[in-house]
């Protein structure tokens, strides 16, 4: 073990963030992963399991039986109920014990003993809520950007992994610069000035990061967005072959799996009606997707060819005083949500 390592995990805010600032929602997975037979997956420093009931609604536990820690998620849904695969110890969606078929009035029955999470199923994901207190009863609703909610505009949404940390994925977005270069081959990245002065400016719910003097050309622009789950915005202006509607807007929000890998999710967005959104969804598909996957997958390259420690030997300038602001905001949390812990300790 390195010198760095050790620093890294003795690092209370690191360890903090790398696992994932608690009470806020994430999304962990495509509607799509989730179906008939239970599903596991590593999220937020978790193993956990989801399921559907005879509704479709999601339900999410710690995937660790209370009995002796076997995975639930090979275990069988009873609706609102998964059943151990190792002793039938059957546990609800709320985490208590309801049934332990092998000694019957044990005191595990009744016990609250697994750590249940909040589902929210939304513009095709699942959402958790990771919350500090496991005992929370109700999490804040999972508010979305009029993107996302307004019958005025159609979206897709585009989900990959990474072999980095999700962090990385958030500063290479609130990077605006990086689109003239690293994807100046791209069709709506072409164009625009190599040089850039930069400015911050606040909004209700964050910051803008954006460059003085050019809009509506490339990658002008980023926005952070802080609510009760963290969001990335930015606005690509499509040429005239990209179709009707408006800019092409992308929502963006991220999850840690693990410290070398992240969950991303994109939704690409424009507001578009009518025959016009048709239109825009069938070129889609059939035309802008595969090109958009190509720029996607310039930045998977960049971002896993980085070294874990490469943001502790940078030398910054002016363009990176979004990453800046980024970072502070993200330490003033992740220091709030300690002394928080430390309270209740």
């Amino acid at each position: 073990m390195t010198t760095s390592t050790i620093q890294f995990q003795q690092d209370p805010i690191e360890a903090t963030l790398a696992a994932g600032l608690k009470d806020l929602w994430y999304p962990v997975c495509p509607s799509s992963f989730v179906k008939e037979n239970p599903v596991s997956l590593r999220r937020l420093g978790y193993k956990i399991v989801l399921w559907r009931d005879q509704a479709g609604k999601v339900h999410a536990l710690e995937d660790h039986c209370p009995h002796r820690g076997a995975p639930l998620s090979l275990g069988v849904i009873l609706g609102d109920r998964i059943a151990c695969p190792y002793h039938g110890v059957e546990v609800r969606c709320d985490g208590t014990v309801t049934r332990v078929p092998g000694s019957p009035g044990c005191k595990l029955e009744g016990s609250r003993q697994t750590r249940t999470f909040h589902t929210a199923e939304s513009n095709g994901a699942i959402f958790l809520f990771n919350a500090l207190d496991p005992q929370l009863e109700t999490p804040p609703p999972l508010r979305l950007p009029e993107e996302l909610t307004s019958p005025e505009w159609s979206s897709f949404i585009c989900y990959t992994e990474w072999g980095c940390d999700y962090r990385y994925v958030m500063e290479n977005v609130v990077d605006p610069m990086h689109g003239a270069y690293l994807h100046k081959q791209s069709h709506t990245m072409a164009d625009g000035e190599l040089t850039a002065d930069f400015q911050i400016r606040e909004t209700e719910t964050g910051f803008s990061f954006e460059k003085k003097g050019q809009r509506n050309v490339n990658f002008d622009w980023t926005e952070w967005i802080e609510t009760d789950i963290h969001l990335m915005r930015l606005e690509i202006p499509y040429p005239k072959t990209g179709g009707p509607g408006g800019p092409f807007t992308i929502i963006g929000s991220y999850v840690p799996i693990t410290r070398e890998a992240a969950g991303i999710f994109f939704w690409r967005c424009r507001k578009v009606s009518g025959w016009q959104r048709d239109t825009w969804r069938f070129l889609y598909k059939n035309r802008l997707e595969a090109r958009h996957w190509q720029v996607l997958e310039q930045d998977r390259v960049a971002m896993e060819h980085m070294e874990p420690d490469a943001n502790q030997r940078e030398h910054l300038y002016q363009h990176d005083m979004g990453i800046v602001r980024l970072r502070r905001i993200l330490k003033n949390l992740a220091q709030q949500q300690l002394d928080k812990q430390n309270v209740k300790a």
